[in-house]
């Protein structure tokens, strides 16, 4: 088992599955599934900028999003008629539950289309990291609650979730596929990657295990606990100032 962190080799340390959502949880690229449908007919001019390096991810979002031809309700409606989880999430979310490990989706996409699909295929008590929305009759609003003091123009930071996490004494199983996972990928303990980020880590030689389902990580997480490490209970502590968003049914750091 390839691990990148410093919490690496400790039979004391309770595991944690830290999960992206687009393109990762999610077959699909969600955003990037709504804006097709119904954002305006700048967006993917506003995606060459991002791309480019023109503005960040946090600025991409809250513009392509701003002018969006369509309410809460409608897009979540979309995302559960249109998209689905990979495979074996099912199952490995039924492994965490078992052996009281926490399991949570760690983002920098927007909650109410994360809630929703969650929510379409069963799964509405996992904890959610992402950005906070509300729809009000002016546009969105969004809030971003894990952001580094400092970074705030950068929005959420998956590095800090992951850093909560380790220094509450979880062992980070984290499974990711962009360059927004790259500030993570360095700093979790077990890191499955695939597409650009598999790519960034060959380039800058960070270990990782190659990800297609969820079936290479329940083997993993499975051979991590049959080892003699520790399952983990309890569960990760509460929220701290910060908060976090989707807080159902787990507690979180």
């Amino acid at each position: 088992m390839k691990t990148t962190g410093e919490n690496s080799g400790s039979a004391n340390l309770l595991p944690a599955v830290l999960i992206d959502f687009d393109d990762t949880a999610a077959e699909q690229n969600v955003a990037e599934l709504l804006l097709k449908r119904f954002g305006d007919s700048t967006w993917p001019d506003v995606r060459l900028r991002f791309r480019a390096g023109e503005i960040n991810l946090k600025e991409y979002q809250e513009i392509t999003f701003r002018d969006i031809l369509a309410d809460q309700v409608t897009m979540q409606d979309y995302v559960k008629s249109h998209a689905n989880l990979r495979p074996y999430f099912k199952e490995l979310r039924e492994y965490c539950l078992a052996h009281d490990i926490p399991m949570a989706i760690v983002s920098q996409g927007l909650d109410f289309y994360i809630r929703a699909l969650l929510d379409g295929e069963g799964f509405p008590q996992i904890p959610v990291y992402s950005v906070n929305t509300r729809f009000t009759p002016r546009g969105i609003t969004y809030e971003y609650r894990h952001t580094r003091p400092g970074q705030e123009a950068r929005g959420n930071s998956k590095g800090l979730v992951v850093d909560r996490y380790r220094e509450s004494g979880h062992y980070v199983f984290y499974v990711g596929d962009g360059i927004s996972d790259f500030e993570a990928a360095g700093r979790t303990d077990v890191l499955f990657a695939h597409r650009t980020l598999a790519e960034e880590c060959v380039r800058q030689g960070i270990p990782f295990q190659p990800f297609t389902d969820f079936s290479v990580v329940l083997q993993a997480l499975e051979e991590y606990v049959g080892n003699g490490h520790r399952p983990g209970a309890p569960a990760a502590p509460g929220d701290g100032p910060a908060g976090s968003s989707g807080n159902r049914g787990e507690s979180q750091p």
